[in-house]
């Protein structure tokens, strides 16, 4: 959940930046000023995100694997093991 929360705020962040920079470059604004910018803006989100997926696993150490409950063998055996 940090993963998304901070990704997304970093994804605006360095839209807003780059969005700045190529203003300051006199760059006019059209589809592929757009698309750079969401390509940027992308990547760093990415970046932002693997760093804190890496800084929670150092954190808290690695997690256990979920147990897998949809085995749907052993739930029809069990459903008809409870049968009167």
């Amino acid at each position: 959940m940090p993963n998304l929360i901070i990704s997304t705020i970093v994804f605006f962040v360095a839209a807003w930046f780059v969005n700045r920079y190529l203003d300051e470059q006199e760059i006019p604004k059209g589809m592929t000023r757009g698309v750079l910018v969401f390509v940027l803006a992308s990547l760093v989100s990415w970046g932002a995100g693997a760093m804190v997926d890496w800084a929670q696993l150092k954190i808290e150490g690695p997690q256990a694997a979920a147990q897998d409950a949809g085995d749907l063998s052993r739930i029809l055996q069990a459903a008809s093991q409870q049968r009167p």
